[in-house]
């Protein structure tokens, strides 16, 4: 095994043991084998080009496109044009998955499911290493450099991982890279020769160290050792961490501290939602019984978004303590308004992992077990140190609140802390935003009336339809063009009637969950995906935060935004009875609140990013790739044979050495060769009856060669009959520079087809099929004289 071919493997090597680091990441580990099977072409690719050899910049640019050849085959194979060939369609098909596998690394819990993105990600990722590894240690010769590519793919892991890549992964990744060194060091010396002992020391004045220079290489290696220790130890520290999708998880999920004291670190429960709009399969998530006798209203309050910043909605860092045995009285609820307490025994789904506690709101008391606290202002329940929902069964006591539309009228004025608060909005709002709201509640007498003319502007009066397909966008500009638009989800329809509240002074905020579900036939409700749901609340003393419903077609408008009011009771709390007041449904859980039409075509999906479910897609099987990575070799590489076999014959035609009078004559007759097929490459056929002088003095006239070029030729073709007709030749020298003169003489003159034809379908190539024939022919003859000595050995057989 060459020095070369031995450090390519140990190139590969070294970038999937620093791949392993990511194993931790995802569910399943199929993508590894992908990875490994990807970047095996790869590498073969560049030996291949190596061996030819091209430059190295052409060796970089051949491996990046049969990499770009290979992800295309897995991943984008029905947008590309034969299955493998790139288009426009395929890098807008990359990009969408990039985003999306974006979107999931923020959104999931670790382990992640292996969803398309991520699995593009993590290959990609694989696969663009290797070919910075190759290309350093290999290609350039250079393998301490090709560390910091390595570093970096395990850095990304240590840092995606909730507590940094394991310390095995850690030594993986350091003996890949030190086996990287070790083979590299090995090609080096192999290439000074034997290496003899010499004094301990050499003297001071030398500048050598004891063996010569041996411990500088050393020395230098343990400071790129060091380097890369620290760098693996802080840069992850930097990184983000996957989570629950609601929460950070830099200490905890979401939780800090002990006791009774702590912070909620939150983030935008609502990031990337538009990707995990239109799933094609609803999963159960929850399922619950409740003794509410009606459950249209009951949605399941995850958490709220209360910080406003022009571009999105998210929450507020807050103090969190123990969950109270009974859960304080709702702030701003007057006696007055009437309620009734209701229970609801929930029980989470395996494959639902959520820091935050799905709740009817408000709830009184909460029942569960594991490391839970409470959040007093949202009046949220989250997991604390890696708590989550995942399996979990709880039970609930809640309110259901009743005011009526004069109560909510005669509300009088907040507090001035939290109208200060929930009424703040950033200067970088449009507007328009507050001149519409503004017009649109047009002479109402008082923060209701404004509040349900913005809740039936949205819902009905204003021209706004229900598209998940909509563009989210994204920065202030998103609102005003949500609203000239009058297209979108819920998140448009909450995030806007929020906003559009502060405008008018309306204490506001966002809350995140479920609609109730859907009703089943062993009496339980159905919460799944597609019943994820944001809404906007509104504050009004008296009452406290209170629920509309902007967004036409989903969830259930309030009873004291109409003119009746509800009149229902519940049962004893105490035994919870299946719910009677919807229809049952034996089906999955389909929300009740999706429109018609979107759930004939199955068009109605999540408002949150998908949770962490179940996946058993790994992608397509190894096989496949196999056999669709060596039919893309064989599409690319095919074409392009007789250019790397003509340049591969030049460059050892014009490299043959020895000083002898037999290596001579054998270099010049490969130099005559040379110029021969050059001619024919450039159009101009070989005359095997034509003696060397006649044979360039054609070249010469028939490729219109300028002076340096036919003095090169002639040079050649002299040297040649020296070596045929001289009872002892004299030895040419600077033959190779001669026929590259010739050469580039030819091709100054021919035009530009002629050129390409030259180079990328030689005629001389021919030769390779007269060689095959003739060792077939000779193969065949071997054959026929060794067949019947063979039989004629035989012993004779009886006949009957």
């Amino acid at each position: 095994m060459s020095g070369r071919t031995r450090l390519a493997l140990c190139a590969a090597a070294a970038t999937l043991l620093a791949s392993g680091a990511m194993l931790p990441l995802v569910e399943t580990s199929g993508w590894l084998v992908q990875a490994a099977v990807l970047l095996a072409l790869q590498s073969g690719v560049g030996a291949l080009a190596r061996r030819v050899p091209l430059a190295r910049p052409l060796t970089v640019a051949a491996q990046a496109l049969v990499t770009l050849l290979l992800l295309t085959l897995v991943f984008a194979r029905e947008q590309a044009l034969a299955g493998v060939i790139p288009g426009p369609e395929v890098f807008r098909h990359f990009g969408t998955l990039l985003e999306a596998g974006s979107d999931d690394v923020g959104r999931y819990a670790i382990p992640a499911p292996l969803t398309d993105g991520i699995r593009l990600m993590l290959v990609g990722g694989v696969l663009v290493v290797g070919l910075a590894v190759d290309a350093l240690a290999v290609t350039f010769r250079t393998a301490a450099p090709a560390g910091l590519p390595l570093l970096a793919l395990y850095s990304i892991a240590a840092g995606l991982s909730g507590d940094g890549a394991g310390w095995l992964w850690f030594l993986l990744a350091a003996a890949g890279y030190l086996l990287l060194l070790l083979a590299e060091g090995r090609d080096r010396l192999s290439q000074w020769g034997r290496v003899f002992g010499g004094p301990a020391r050499a003297p001071a004045s030398s500048g050598l160290d004891g063996d010569g220079g041996a411990l500088a290489p050393v020395r230098t290696g343990r400071r790129i050792g060091a380097v890369a220790l620290g760098v693996a130890l802080v840069v992850p520290l930097g990184l983000p961490a996957l989570d629950g999708g609601l929460l950070d998880d830099s200490d905890g999920p979401g939780v800090g501290g002990r006791g009774k004291g702590g912070t909620i670190s939150a983030v935008n429960p609502l990031v990337a939602l538009q990707n995990s709009l239109n799933q094609p399969e609803d999963r159960e998530v929850i399922s619950y019984r409740t003794n509410a006798k009606d459950v249209q209203d009951l949605y399941l309050r995850i958490v709220s978004l209360d910080q406003f910043d022009g571009t999105t909605w998210k929450t507020t860092v807050r103090d969190v303590e123990d969950v109270p045995a009974r859960l304080p009285e709702p702030p701003g609820l007057s006696p007055t308004v009437r309620r009734t307490e209701i229970q609801t025994n929930l029980s989470a789904a395996d494959g639902y992992a959520q820091n935050w506690l799905p709740m009817p709101y408000p709830a009184s008391q909460v029942r569960i077990e594991g490391r839970w606290r409470y959040e007093p202002v949202g009046r949220t329940v989250v997991g604390d140190r890696k708590q989550t929902t995942r399996g979990a069964q709880y039970s609930v006591n809640s309110l259901v609140l009743e005011p009526t539309a004069e109560q909510l009228a005669a509300a009088p004025p907040p507090p001035t802390a939290l109208e200060r608060e929930f009424t703040k909005v950033p200067d970088t709002l449009p507007s328009m935003v507050a001149e519409t709201a503004r017009k649109v509640t047009r002479g109402a007498a008082n923060d209701y009336e404004r509040a349900v003319k913005l809740q039936d502007w949205f819902a009905s009066d204003g021209g706004f339809t229900y598209n998940t397909q909509v563009r989210a966008g994204s920065g202030p500009a998103a609102v005003v063009r949500f609203l000239e638009q009058k297209e979108g989800f819920c998140v448009h329809f909450s995030f806007a009637m929020a906003s559009m509240a502060r405008t008018l002074g309306i204490p506001a905020r966002v809350a995140v969950g479920f609609t109730p579900g859907s009703a089943q036939a062993n009496g339980t409700m159905s919460v799944g995906l597609r019943d994820a749901h944001a809404w906007p609340e509104l504050y009004f003393e008296g009452v406290g935060w209170t629920r509309f419903e902007p967004t036409p077609n989903r969830g259930s408008v309030p009873d004291y935004t109409r003119d009746q009011s509800p009149t229902d009771d519940a049962d004893d709390p105490a035994a919870p009875a299946p719910s009677t007041s919807a229809a049952e449904s034996p089906q999955p859980s389909q929300s009740s609140d999706c429109p018609r039409d979107q759930r004939r075509q199955d068009g109605c999906s999540s408002a949150l990013p998908p949770l962490a479910v179940d996946s058993d897609d790994g992608g397509p099987p190894v096989g496949m790739i196999v056999g669709g990575s060596l039919a893309a070799l064989v599409v690319l590489v095919v074409p392009l044979l007789p250019m790397l076999w003509r340049v591969r014959v030049r460059q050892v035609r014009l490299g043959v050495g020895g000083r002898t009078e037999a290596d001579a004559a054998a270099r010049t007759l490969a130099a005559w060769l040379e110029v021969t097929d050059t001619a024919w490459d450039h159009g101009i056929a070989p005359e095997e009856s034509l003696t060397p002088r006649t044979a360039a003095a054609r070249i010469v006239r028939l490729g219109q060669l300028d002076t340096a070029a036919a003095e090169s030729a002639h040079r050649v073709a002299a040297a040649v009959e020296q070596v045929l007709y001289a009872p002892r030749p004299l030895l040419a020298t600077g033959l190779a520079d001669d026929v590259r003169r010739l050469r580039e003489g030819l091709r100054a003159s021919a035009n530009r087809s002629t050129r390409l034809r030259a180079t990328l379908a030689p005629r001389s190539a021919a030769r390779v099929m007269w060689a095959t024939a003739d060792r077939w022919t000779a193969l065949r003859v071997r054959l026929r004289e060794r067949l019947p000595k063979r039989w004629a050995t035989r012993p004779a057989t009886r006949g009957g």
